[in-house]
């Protein structure tokens, strides 16, 4: 790119202008807002990636952008942008998450990462207005067992993506993905044992585990793992702050009979 000069402009005065410039154009990236989903191979179908996109929808007022990472879009609604998913030898399913650390991503600016098996069922604006241009992700619920538990859960974070604050994540990561896959259970895990500053919890009671926060660690029914559901269906316990639901482990959103899930994971 050809270097603008100004007539009767200094050198001290060339370089401030093009500090403010570069400012001026990390602060109009910034300013866009993407909410991100990732889809790897076929343990969630389409399903699951347009219900994620209508619940957002319905529950997000800022300007936004939608975008599903994947390798396979087919059937995934045609609003939503889909950016494909550049496969890893080795990598599979959550471990594709690092990229979103990633500081040349093609997305610059906000960016917040949904898993797709949740329930978002009121405003979310507060997530991209809590603590601006700053890391901040779930406190893992194991919370729900132990005090003050101090690990991430990745099911929900956001990031600035011009900023290389966190970008070992991805950096490290891809010096040799075999390394942290063997060594760590998750990539939450992985994210974790690189962030060790310069990050926030989200408040706790605004995004809950369903299974635990919410219906108090219900027994199971005899399905195998991945298909079970709770032994009875009831009702869940939602506190006035909660906006999300997460579904971690069983039961998965589709399997669970309960009548809220079913009236609400739309």
């Amino acid at each position: 790119m050809a270097k603008k000069y100004y007539a009767g402009e200094t050198k001290e005065q060339r370089k401030a202008r093009k500090g403010k410039e570069k400012m001026q154009n990390i602060a109009q990236s910034n300013s866009k807002r993407f909410v991100c989903c990732l889809k790897f191979g076929d343990k969630y179908d389409a399903d699951y990636v347009n219900k994620l996109y209508n619940m957002v929808q319905r529950n997000l007022t800022l300007d936004h952008e939608f975008v599903c990472f994947t390798e396979r879009p087919q059937g995934i609604d045609p609003n939503i942008r889909i950016e494909p998913l550049e496969l890893i030898s080795g990598v599979s399913g959550w471990w594709y998450k690092p990229m979103f650390f990633n500081p040349n991503i093609k997305l610059q600016g906000t960016l917040l990462f949904l898993d797709l098996d949740m329930i978002i069922f009121e405003n979310i604006d507060r997530l991209f207005e809590y603590k601006p241009r700053e890391f901040c992700i779930i406190r893992d619920f194991n919370r729900y067992l132990v005090k003050n538990y101090n690990k991430f859960n990745s099911s929900i974070f956001r990031l600035e993506t011009y900023d290389r604050k966190h970008k070992r994540v991805y950096e490290d990561f891809m010096k040799d993905p075999s390394l942290p896959i063997r060594r760590f259970h998750g990539d939450q895990d992985w994210i974790r044992h690189c962030i060790n500053s310069d990050f926030n919890y989200w408040p706790e009671e605004w995004i809950q585990s369903y299974k635990w926060e919410m219906r108090s660690k219900p027994k199971f029914d005899s399905k195998p793992r991945g298909y079970r559901d709770f032994a009875e269906n009831g009702d869940p316990e939602i506190n006035e702050k909660t906006c999300i639901a997460v579904f971690h482990g069983d039961p998965n959103p589709h399997n669970c009979k309960d009548p809220w899930v079913i009236e609400n994971w739309k």
